[in-house]
């Protein structure tokens, strides 16, 4: 699982800051924290994670993510207690096509469904369209994680299409469901009604 409590004489770099959650550059001191998710069943299924990792190969792919421009992997936390929740990175960022894709996981059961993952999205969109100005964010869902097509729906997110059997697991196939967001649907969301 996921979690982390944070010692209250140790300072959090907060890059993103909510009411509720603030996203966190990740290092490699959470290499174990980051390392323990990829083996929880519930994350595997629903991000459909089929690979193991070995601790050496997660801290080697937090250093990389650190140095890779083209993408921003931050950890989740909330702010009260400053325990960490899950992981959301803008990945694949294309600086000619203003595009990138965004991916999201809430970890344990108890910290999804009360709008942390909704309330973490809306930061990282800002800080997608706003700061990188990026005019195109999507994302890929599998058909069979209802609660987060709901979330990406209520966030904004717009259905494109459909990939078919995209994903094997379990002995199944599942579809995959591609959504994307453009700069001005985030702009006339959240922007202007800030604004307003």
């Amino acid at each position: 699982m996921m979690t982390q409590q944070t010692s209250s004489s140790e300072p959090v770099a907060r890059l993103l800051e909510g009411s509720r959650v603030y996203l966190r550059p990740v290092n490699v001191e959470d290499t174990e924290l980051y390392y323990n998710t990829l083996f929880d069943q519930d994350v595997r299924r629903l991000t459909g994670t089929q690979r193991s990792f070995t601790k050496d190969q997660i801290a080697r792919y937090i250093e990389a993510k650190g140095q890779d421009a083209s993408s921003l992997l931050l950890l989740i936390a909330l702010r009260e207690g400053d325990r960490v929740i899950g992981d959301i990175a803008l990945q694949d960022m294309d600086s000619l096509n203003r595009s990138a894709n965004i991916r999201i996981a809430i970890n344990e059961q108890g910290n999804q469904g009360k709008g942390y993952g909704t309330e973490a999205l809306v930061l990282m969109l800002g800080y997608g369209f706003g700061i990188c100005n990026l005019h195109r964010i999507e994302l890929n869902v599998f058909d069979f994680n209802e609660r987060a097509i709901r979330c990406y729906e209520k966030v904004g997110f717009q259905r494109e299409g459909v990939q078919r059997d995209a994903l094997f697991y379990n002995h199944e196939y599942h579809d995959s469901i591609l959504m994307s967001m453009l700069d001005h649907e985030y702009r006339d969301r959240y922007v202007k009604k800030a604004e307003s």
